[in-house]
């Protein structure tokens, strides 16, 4: 016999999809939704299915956008020479933070284990045509400190190492194991400030 009534299982369950919610957020969401009047859950699932519909990907660098070009790709004032590959858009909110970063992003939509590879389902071709066309001369690698950020920050510089760009990976005054979304804007301020190179460009002795 199930603990809860069936359609509020079904409510659960589906928050339960979500990632990093476990069975007591799930319920505690569920709950809370309940407690909402009929207009206030109309609103919210309006709002959700808006974003699914509305939302899309940049088509030049993988970001969330409306439709065409992100708000960054669209800017005439960035950085064009300089690309920060981040794992997902999450990542590309959490550098916009700092502000003293002017340069333009990739995003490759997760990252590559080093056991299990994934590296097909990667936005990775589409990084290696606009560092091909020229106009880049650095490359920041900001994949998370962890073992899969890792193993994906190695795999691209082994691709870049053609190209005639810097390479170079976050200085992370993050703990291993972290996710850059959740650091604060002091910490990857001094990331960005003490970035390492991480290849050098082609042709260098």
């Amino acid at each position: 016999m199930s603990e809860y009534i069936a359609p509020l299982q079904r409510l659960i369950e589906q928050f339960r999809r979500l990632d990093g919610i476990g069975g007591k957020t799930a319920a505690r969401l569920a709950f809370s939704l309940l407690s909402l009047d009929e207009e206030s859950v109309a609103e919210f699932a309006d709002a959700v299915i808006g974003a699914k519909r509305d939302i899309h990907t940049c088509p030049e660098c993988g970001n969330l956008s409306t439709g065409g070009l992100c708000d960054v790709c669209s800017s005439e004032s960035r950085d064009r020479g300089v690309i920060c590959v981040v794992e997902d858009a999450r990542d590309v909110m959490a550098m916009e933070r700092v502000r003293d970063y002017n340069g333009m992003y990739h995003v490759l939509g997760g990252s590559v284990s080093p056991l299990d590879s994934k590296r097909s389902q990667l936005n990775i071709p589409r990084l290696l045509e606009r560092v091909g066309s020229g106009e880049v001369r650095e490359v920041i690698i900001a994949t998370n400190p962890t073992v899969e950020g890792e193993a994906t920050a190695m795999y691209i510089a082994k691709l870049l190492e053609k190209y005639d760009v810097e390479i170079s990976r976050l200085a992370y005054g993050i703990p291993v194991g972290g996710d850059l979304e959740y650091a604060d804007e002091v910490t990857l301020h001094r990331a960005i400030e003490g970035r390492r190179t991480f290849g050098k460009k082609h042709g260098s002795n």
